[in-house]
């Protein structure tokens, strides 16, 4: 795992948004993970921003994001599939076509898990899962005591959760209860991740998710399991972490990130 610290939560925004442009040039064809949330909204306008200035291309480009409440159609404005449209999709030269979230509305909640992670699986798997973390550590909506060896599933969520997300629903118990959830095991499969963290009041369970056990209590730690695994954090998120000194070193010094110093 590498831990880069920026000083400001826009240079950790831009990093992450130039590492997953980098990527996606050095191959046209990728397969990106995509998440949801307040935090992506700053990596998603950096990358439209990034597309319209023909620095990256996304025309070959297909996505798989993590999550869909269940319960919510394509149209609904609290969905993912409508949060991904207006904040990312539109923006960019992709096909529509290419892009995928689980389907809130299907009928079968267990031949759905089964039907994404074989859509995932039949195009080559994820080439690189950009990610967030919850406030009690959860990636995707893999709630505590998720397996961390889990497939796409549906999920119910947590109180914590529920309180945490509602606030977007109008009124808020108009929030589905469960949703669909890529598994741990399933984001451990992309060859690469790109986890961005940022603001104070992230910083303790980004301690406990980087530097703590490796825990299902803590879902994020399983990302210690992974050999190709970037954290990025702004200066608040990373008040709480012990290794500091040695994490700024690394970005300083080792070549594989000069370009981004």
């Amino acid at each position: 795992m590498e831990v880069i610290i920026r000083p400001t939560t826009q240079e950790a925004v831009h990093l992450t948004a130039r590492l997953i442009a980098d990527a996606i040039n050095a191959k046209p064809e990728f397969k990106l993970g995509l998440a949801t949330g307040a935090t992506m909204e700053a990596v998603y306008a950096d990358l439209a921003a990034m597309n319209q200035r023909n620095e990256v291309d996304f025309s070959l480009v297909k996505t798989f994001n993590l999550d869909e409440y269940i319960g919510l159609p394509p149209e609904d404005k609290n969905s993912y599939r409508y949060y991904m449209n207006y904040h990312l999709f539109r923006h960019i030269n992709i096909d529509i076509r290419n892009t995928n979230l689980p389907d809130g509305m299907a009928k079968d909640e267990v031949a759905e898990g089964e039907r994404y992670e074989a859509a995932i699986r039949d195009c080559g798997g994820i080439d690189l899962q950009l990610l967030g973390i919850g406030s009690d550590g959860h990636i995707g909506f893999n709630e505590p005591i998720s397996s961390l060896a889990g497939r796409t599933r549906s999920k119910a969520l947590t109180p914590a959760t529920y309180a945490q997300n509602s606030i977007y629903f109008n009124p808020p118990e108009s929030m589905p209860r469960r949703a669909f959830t890529m598994g741990v095991g399933t984001i451990l499969d992309a060859r690469r991740i790109i986890m961005l963290i940022t603001g104070a009041r992230k910083a303790g369970i980004a301690a406990k998710a980087l530097e703590g056990p490796v825990t299902s209590m803590v879902t994020g730690s399983a990302l210690q399991l992974h050999p190709r695994t970037v954290v990025i954090l702004d200066e608040a998120a990373a008040a709480e972490l012990t290794q500091k000194e040695y994490y700024n070193w690394v970005f300083a010094n080792e070549p594989e990130w000069a370009q981004y110093r």
